[in-house]
């Protein structure tokens, strides 16, 4: 059995019926339980409990004190190359897109380990395009050689691979996975990829196979903006507690991409406002009390300040999305527009400011973690 199986049980589901059948009350008896049911993770994505955030934010605030203590961790991302072979619609990385492409040597890749390293980050997410041509799991591997002499926490945001391929770069050096299946609609995604990523499964199910291969942790998400965020967030989450279930050894995390500009134009179908974004964040705490929720540079600095409380772990800082644009910046074609184009020193003072510890090492998060439980 994999995640389809669970996706597949509500096809025919009345969503909208049960979104708008809730009632202030039905918010209220969820809020007041101590472990909800999938019925009440999809009572509080409703429009009733829009009504009630603050309340849903006090309670995601306790209990995420309560499971991470006043802990962020802090990662930066690592473009390594811009080559794709897909045409994935919302993307600056769509092949159709005419820019010089570019892909990191080994000595380039060193170039940007070190730059990234004088910040002090210790915890960095690979990425490339999807192309197996230009970036081969050999490359990755290769880089990953390199990189592991400045950082102790290395994770990927690649194409999908077999579990084979996984386990081979878990063995050079590989912590995480993060793979987003980008949208859990078939039909919208079959409209919005065309290349090997038009293979819905295959994507769908690579989170599983890297769990198998011994990844210690996986992020999933949706991209927010691509179809009707209730219904995403709710299989984001559905998918987050599949594997939490499945692989109770994996650290699993949700991340909250929205869409930003890119180059094409594009325009997102359901735009999600502020009030929406914090109603998914509340929501995913309260239903999965011990998943991790990255927020990254996608959203703005004084946003990103004000929902910390609300269920955040982990956030990005400092970051590029650019290949090679922390040795030598040089306007090179972003994947999208960054909203929080803060150093690593001024996220990390934000935070002390607000009272959080930032951890930049993963190694530290249990002795984190244990010295701010006690604390509290």
């Amino acid at each position: 059995m994999g995640f389809y199986d669970v996706y597949k049980q509500y096809e025919g589901f009345d969503f909208e019926g049960f979104f708008q059948s809730r009632t202030p009350d039905d918010v209220r008896k969820a809020l007041a339980k101590e472990h909800l049911e999938v019925t009440d993770y999809l009572t509080l994505l409703s429009p009733a409990a829009g009504n009630f955030l603050e309340e849903m934010a006090q309670k995601a605030h306790r209990i995420t004190l309560r499971n991470f203590g006043r802990v962020i961790f802090l990662f930066t991302p690592l473009y390594l190359s811009d080559y794709c072979v897909n045409q994935c619609a919302y993307c600056s990385f769509n092949a159709r897109n005419k820019f010089a492409r570019t892909k990191l040597t080994l000595e380039q890749v060193e170039e940007e380990a070190r730059a990234i390293a004088q910040t002090g980050m210790k915890d960095i997410l690979i990425l490339t395009g999807e192309s197996r041509q230009h970036n081969p799991v050999s490359y990755i591997k290769d880089c990953v050689g390199v990189l592991k002499k400045y950082f102790c926490c290395i994770s990927i945001e690649v194409y999908p691979l077999e579990e084979e391929e996984y386990r081979e770069l878990v063995a050079a050096g590989v912590d995480g996975l993060t793979m987003f299946q980008e949208v859990y609609d078939p039909g919208v995604y079959a409209r919005y990829h065309n290349g090997p990523k038009k293979n819905y499964h295959y994507r769908l199910d690579a989170p599983e196979r890297s769990c198998r291969a011994g990844m210690r942790t996986v992020g999933v998400g949706a991209l927010l903006g691509l179809a009707d965020w209730r219904k995403e967030a709710f299989f984001t989450g559905m998918h987050a507690d599949y594997l939490q279930q499945k692989f109770w050894d994996v650290q699993v995390s949700i991340s909250l991409p929205r869409f930003r500009p890119s180059i094409g134009g594009f325009q997102p179908d359901y735009p999600v406002d502020d009030k929406s974004f914090v109603q998914i964040l509340l929501a995913h705490r309260l239903f999965l009390p011990r998943v991790g929720i990255t927020i990254s540079t996608r959203e703005s600095p004084e946003f990103r300040d004000n929902i910390l409380p609300l269920g955040v772990t982990k956030i990005s800082a400092g970051s590029s999305v650019t290949v090679g644009g922390y040795a030598r910046p040089d306007g090179m074609a972003p994947q999208f527009e960054i909203s929080d184009p803060r150093s690593v020193a001024e996220i990390k003072q934000m935070l002390i400011q607000k009272g959080y510890q930032p951890v930049f090492e993963d190694w530290q998060q249990w002795d984190s973690l244990e010295k701010q439980l006690c604390n509290f």
